[in-house]
C-alpha cells in the first residue's frame, strides 16, 4: 500500500506540474504523514469490542463518523461508497470493507446503526463508544467532533491500509465514480 500511495504522490505532482486533468485522475487528497489508526475498541452492533488497528483485516478500509439522524452530508456520503462499491469487480469488492463509527452515541445505538447501514450495504460495520472515547479516537485521526453537538463532525471519509494508517482521505462532495476509480487505483498496487 505505502508504494501505491508513493505512486500516487509522484503521479499527483506530475500531473499538477503540467496542468494536465488526466481521464483516471486521482481524486482523494494523499497525506504526506499519513495518521497512525488507534488502538481503541469500540462496539460494533453485534454488542462486540472492535479496534479500528486490530480488526480492519482488509487491504482497505474506508472509515467515515457520521450519525443516523444526520439530514444529509451522511447519507450522501455512504450511498456514494455503497454505489462506487457496485462499480468494482469482485476481486477488488473482496479487499475492502466500510467502517462507520457514530458520532451521536447517545441515540445511536446498535440496532439504530445497524438498521441505518442496511439501507446502504449489509455488509458496512457499524461501531459506537461513549462520546468522550469517539471524540479522542477522531482527534488522532483528525477527525473534529463537536462536544457540545453530539452528531457534529468532519465530513470525510478516510483510508485505512494494511498499516493501520491512514495515507488517503476524501472530501463530502467525492462521486460514487470518484470514489470506484480511487480505490481500483489504490488496490491496484
Amino acid at each position: 500500500m505505502r508504494k501505491a500511495v508513493a505512486g500516487l504522490l509522484a503521479l499527483l505532482f506530475l500531473f499538477s506540474a503540467c496542468g494536465s486533468d488526466p481521464e483516471g485522475e486521482f481524486h482523494g487528497k494523499v497525506l504526506q504523514n499519513p495518521y497512525d489508526v488507534p488502538e481503541t475498541a469500540l462496539t460494533d452492533t453485534d454488542g462486540e469490542p472492535f479496534s479500528l488497528a486490530a480488526d480492519t483485516d482488509k487491504r482497505l478500509t474506508l472509515l467515515f463518523f457520521g450519525f443516523t439522524n444526520c439530514p444529509d452530508i451522511c447519507s450522501t456520503v455512504l450511498g456514494a461508497i455503497a454505489s462506487a462499491l457496485t462499480r468494482l469487480d469482485d476481486a477488488d469488492r473482496e479487499q475492502v470493507e466500510v467502517v462507520f463509527v457514530t458520532t451521536d452515541p447517545a441515540r445511536d445505538n446498535e440496532q439504530a446503526i445497524r438498521d441505518y447501514l442496511d439501507r446502504f450495504d449489509s455488509s458496512f460495520i457499524g461501531l459506537r463508544s461513549d462520546l468522550d472515547t469517539t471524540i479522542a479516537v477522531g482527534k488522532a485521526l483528525a477527525v473534529g467532533i463537536d462536544e457540545t453537538d453530539p452528531g457534529g463532525h468532519t465530513t470525510t471519509t478516510l483510508a485505512i491500509d494494511t498499516d493501520d494508517q491512514t495515507p488517503v482521505y476524501w472530501g463530502a462532495e467525492t462521486s460514487a465514480e470518484q470514489f470506484a476509480s480511487d480505490i481500483h487505483s489504490l488496490l491496484e498496487e
